[in-house]
């Protein structure tokens, strides 16, 4: 069975493969693209109602408004958008790193219909979203406690994530609903931990949900091994 830090290193060093440099540059650009319909869209809501209100004075002041609240959303939720994004470039994570690790795997890979795809990253994003919406109240309650706050969010986003970066890898190749995962709770959650941090820092942010796919696809492939 493979470690987490192994995985997290092999996958880091497998950065420069062209495939992986590919899916991050498609994933990256799609992320923004969403960003800036958003922002686009939002300013035309907010010049609507300021012209509605009779504030409108032509100084750009609903653009400027729409800005913000795009800083503001791609801050809050860069991770949603980026995991349903990269649902849709998962599978050219895997086989790239299937190629390079796994080749006897990778013949048995199968592809999901784009309707599955599109399905699992709506399905997904809107239960990351409700959970921690959910999580919200206990959050603002543990506020006073300086760190509970912090370490709350992240261990609700560690099980989301785990289990999303885990199916991106499962989905492709167990024969049927029945088959039980390789990758147990707790390799799920140290993994979705570890992408949960790294989607804090910035820079590293960007990198994440790939880095995570690849970690997925190692573990996944050597638990299977593990109980051959």
């Amino acid at each position: 069975m493979i470690s987490l830090p192994r995985a997290l290193a092999l996958s880091f060093s497998q950065l420069r493969d062209p495939a992986i440099l590919k899916v991050l540059g498609k994933s990256l650009l799609v992320t923004i693209a969403i960003f800036l319909l958003l922002g686009w869209l939002l300013s035309f809501g907010f010049e609507a109602l300021l012209e509605r209100a009779g504030l409108a004075d032509g100084s750009g002041a609903g653009t400027l408004l729409a800005l913000l609240a795009t800083l503001i959303g791609a801050w809050l939720l860069f991770r949603f958008v980026a995991l349903f994004v990269l649902q849709f470039f998962a599978e050219d994570v895997v086989r790239a790193v299937e190629a390079k690790h796994y080749p006897a795997q990778a013949s048995a890979a199968k592809s999901l219909p784009l309707t599955q795809e599109l399905r699992n990253g709506l399905r997904s994003t809107f239960r990351a979203l409700l959970v921690n919406l959910v999580a919200l109240p206990f959050a603002i309650a543990l506020l006073v406690t300086g760190v509970g706050t912090a370490l709350l969010f992240w261990a609700v986003n560690a099980f989301l994530l785990g289990r999303e970066l885990r199916d991106m890898v499962w989905l492709r190749h167990r024969q049927s609903e029945q088959d039980i995962a390789p990758l147990g709770q707790g390799g799920r959650f140290l993994l979705g931990g570890a992408v949960a941090g790294m989607l804090l820092v910035p820079g590293i942010n960007l990198l994440a949900p790939v880095i995570g796919a690849a970690s997925a696809t190692h573990l996944v492939h050597r638990g299977r091994a593990a109980v051959a």
